[in-house]
């Protein structure tokens, strides 16, 4: 039998006490901010748990005891979050988007990925970390960086210098998308397509159009989810190509899922939704649960973006992510507009 370690804690124990600080804070800061928005409307409960997990890393108020529960909450809770998202919609929302919406969503990822990619190295960016940053902007954000490195052969630091980009980006188009659309006069369904075909990472996405309305999210979340099922093929096609230009083997190395598991479970519960499983006495409790882990994930995000570390990768890898994150923004509402 294992023998627990001294003082009678097992490692499973350890890490659930790891764990609880950083995401009983998380929980309490995401239930201040969803409280206040429901007082104050015009507040946005998710941007705003966002906006105070980054300032408060950056005004150094976060200890260290808390990391460890804040980057479990920015994964776990965050997918978990995402995998409840799914009950409030039903597959005929899935299939909600039209043949010259789904064309503008391919053309944008298209293009955002073969720009970011020709641009890279001609900004003095290392190929694998401009192959990387195009997997995570045109796609998926980090969930995409994951999947493409096992491909692209990345080392650990080319990695996380995509993720704290996808975060960096990421975060300030949240704030951009829902400001931006206001000013333009955009419909909530517009503004809920650009969310869904330009902002990166999926609970970017919630955050953006969630501070648009209730039907901008729905929409977003359906655009969004039809970009990450291109990654599949995507990380595909790099990996067929990389092989026959005789690019560095992979064999050996665990290869990141090509579908997020999160994603899987997402259309799963959108299938139990559509099948008339869940009791209708259960769904509107699940909305606010959804939510609350959503804004927890927003704080732990937030309290990812670290200032100090996204200078010290340089101001070309900075430049990339900006003119990618331009790319995506500007093609995606130049094509919605055109299609009206």
């Amino acid at each position: 039998m294992p023998v627990a370690p001294a003082g009678g804690d097992t490692p499973r124990g350890a890490a659930v006490r790891a764990v609880l600080p950083g995401l009983v804070t998380a929980l309490v800061v995401a239930g201040a901010c969803l409280a206040l928005t429901a007082w104050v409307p015009v507040l946005p409960g998710l941007l705003l748990a966002l906006l105070l997990g980054a300032g408060a890393r950056a005004a150094g108020l976060l200890p260290a005891a808390l990391d460890p529960g804040l980057a479990w909450t920015g994964r776990r809770v965050l997918r978990t979050g995402v995998v409840l998202l799914g009950l409030q919609l039903a597959v005929g929302d899935l299939l909600d988007l039209g043949a010259r919406e789904v064309a503008v969503l391919l053309v944008t990822v298209a293009v955002t990925f073969a720009v970011t990619r020709w641009l890279g190295p001609r900004l003095g960016v290392g190929r694998t970390l401009s192959l990387l940053v195009a997997t995570g902007f045109s796609i998926c954000g980090a969930a995409a960086v994951a999947a493409m490195s096992p491909v692209a052969d990345a080392d650990e630091e080319d990695v996380a210098t995509a993720v704290a980009l996808v975060t960096l980006y990421g975060s300030l188009a949240i704030v951009a998308v829902p400001v931006l659309a206001g000013a333009l006069g955009l419909s909530d369904r517009t503004a809920g397509l650009w969310a869904g075909m330009a902002v990166h990472e999926v609970a970017q996405v919630v955050a953006a159009a969630g501070a648009v309305s209730a039907a901008a999210l729905s929409v977003a979340v359906v655009a969004k989810l039809a970009r990450v099922v291109l990654l599949a093929p995507l990380v595909a096609g790099v990996g067929v190509a990389r092989r026959r230009a005789g690019g560095p083997s992979t064999t050996g190395r665990r290869r990141a899922p090509l579908v997020p598991l999160f994603v899987v479970g997402f259309l799963a519960a959108v299938l139990v939704r559509s099948a008339g499983l869940v009791p209708d006495v259960v769904l509107p409790a699940v909305k606010p649960v959804t939510t609350l882990l959503l804004g927890a994930a927003m704080v732990a995000l937030g309290s990812q973006i670290r200032v100090d570390r996204l200078i010290r990768t340089g101001a070309r890898p900075l430049a990339l992510g900006g003119v990618a994150t331009v790319v995506a923004l500007g093609v995606s509402l130049a094509g919605l507009l055109l299609i009206g």
